[in-house]
């Protein structure tokens, strides 16, 4: 048996552009990886066949129609393979969390499968297959920092290096849909993003739109803000889980501590 890391993606930044007639929303965004994440693993099988556990596992779709399964058959498909696998994942990202856990989740099996099956296949190959799972997912193939434009499927490497980079995670234990976050928002383009703007700058443009159905993630900001540690504050995807990145660990395990009353789920990590 054989494992795969599924990072938890964060948004440093989210800017919307414009609704396209597919659906769809044309965005800007800067995606980041942590250490924090599922883990993934599989074993060749006859057939093919998922089981979770894990502390999120619960509130995971666990059918046909999970991201895992999906993915799984469509590199089977595209590759022309008849051999199964037997996976198991260990859920930890939270559900509905802006953390694009099943986007993760899928993007992992691609990586584990294409080792397992003896594919070999490049991760851009891997990309372009992931597309249609989800506009996440492709990027989360690389699980590295990217300026995504588009869907956030069209990728590039984003200048700035921020691996290592401490980072708070915290969930208000609210799930939050992301159809319904973009529907709230303003309709109104701010502007797209620059490599030379400094993060502090930058936005995430469904911050409102997710306050307004969950009003205690403004709490959560605001709360991560206090403290004055934190080198930038800001909601992740839709929401609901929020980050801070810090000058060093002492800073960032500070602020876990000062938080570790209330009943948020608390992730200290770092960017990878």
């Amino acid at each position: 048996m054989i494992s795969e890391h599924a990072p938890a993606k964060i948004n440093l930044a989210l800017h919307l552009r414009r609704r396209r007639a597919d659906g769809y929303h044309d965005l800007e965004s800067i995606f980041a990886f942590t250490d924090f994440g599922d883990t993934l693993s599989g074993e060749v099988a006859d057939g093919l066949s998922l089981a979770l556990d894990g502390p999120t596992a619960a509130a995971a779709d666990v059918g046909d129609d999970n991201l895992v399964l999906r993915a799984a058959r469509a590199l089977a498909a595209a590759a022309g393979i008849a051999t199964g696998a037997r996976l198991h994942l260990h859920k930890r990202i939270p559900v509905a969390a802006g953390l694009g856990g099943g986007s993760a989740d899928a993007a992992a099996a691609l990586r584990l499968l294409n080792r397992l099956w003896g594919l070999d296949w490049p991760l851009e190959r891997l990309a372009a297959l992931a597309g249609p799972l989800g506009a996440d997912v492709p990027v989360c193939v690389f699980s590295q920092t990217r300026f995504g434009a588009g869907r956030g499927d069209d990728l590039a490497p984003w200048p700035h290096d921020v691996a290592g980079t401490p980072v708070l995670l915290v969930n208000p234990r609210v799930a939050v849909a992301t159809g319904p976050v973009f529907a709230g928002w303003d309709q109104i383009d701010h502007g797209g993003i620059t490599a030379d703007a400094p993060l502090r700058d930058l936005r995430n443009d469904m911050t409102a739109a997710a306050v307004a159905l969950q009003p205690v993630i403004a709490d959560v900001l605001a709360a991560l803000a206090a403290g004055g540690e934190a080198s930038l504050v800001r909601m992740s995807g839709s929401g609901a889980t929020c980050l801070a990145l810090y000058p060093d660990v002492a800073a960032r395990d500070a602020a876990a501590a000062r938080l570790a009353g209330s009943d948020w789920w608390l992730c200290p990590t770092r960017i990878i």
